[in-house]
């Protein structure tokens, strides 16, 4: 199967629209709701900021998700990162794109000069064969017209799976596990976009926003396809 295929990519049920993917009971299926436009937190309404955020706000300004990593989304992620099911990064791609259109509306989102997707380890890139968050990237460059880099960050150290672990232990994890790029100081970008498949504790974007503070980059985003 792939992406010119005119079937939802859940339940297979024919689309009028193919490059849709999803059909639209499935996509109704899709925990969607209110959020803290920085940390992803749920909320009773949108907000630009919850009060968690306003006591400490993560190393980052703004996020934006699609929905809650439950089913059936949570599927198709795990089938697209695991399951060697590359070809659903369209599909995922565009309802994160769509997520993104509604963001500038309800929570005053500017869109950056860059899209950076989470680098995997030279090592676990070769074990899957491709980089998820790379693939989307490529996508919604292309939609929303801005470049996307693959060379400005680098895992430098093979980390551990981060699924299971605490908060204090996903951040002992990642510690040193990112490294940014000289040549982004040449690049100019005052604001960037961190993309990656789903957001736990946020250990991973604080480790890499951290580091891209230090070369100086004033506004920085997280996108994600889901927020467990």
């Amino acid at each position: 199967m792939n992406w010119f295929a005119l079937s939802c990519v859940k339940c297979q049920q024919k689309l009028a629209i193919g490059y849709h993917g999803l059909c639209s009971r499935c996509n109704a299926e899709i925990y969607r709701f209110a959020y803290c436009g920085c940390c992803g937190a749920e909320l009773t309404r949108d907000e630009l900021r919850c009060g968690k955020c306003l006591q400490q706000e993560p190393a980052w300004q703004q996020m934006v998700i699609i929905g809650r990593y439950s089913e059936p989304l949570s599927t198709l992620i795990h089938r697209f990162k695991f399951q060697g099911q590359f070809w659903l990064d369209r599909s995922l791609a565009r309802l994160l794109y769509l997520a993104v259109r509604n963001a500038r509306r309800t929570h005053a989102l500017s869109l950056p000069d860059v899209i950076l997707p989470v680098p995997l380890h030279h090592f676990r890139h070769w074990q899957r064969g491709y980089n998820q968050a790379a693939l989307l990237a490529k996508w919604l460059a292309r939609w929303l017209n801005i470049p996307v880099r693959e060379d400005l960050l680098l895992r430098t150290k093979n980390t551990h799976s981060q699924r299971g672990l605490t908060a204090k232990a996903r951040r002992n994890n990642l510690k040193n596990a990112f490294m940014v790029q000289n040549k982004l100081t040449k690049c100019n970008y005052r604001s960037v976009c961190i993309l990656d498949d789903v957001i736990t504790t946020g250990s991973t974007m604080n480790e890499i926003a951290k580091q891209l503070r230090k070369m100086g980059v004033q506004h920085i985003q997280v996108w994600g396809l889901a927020r467990t």
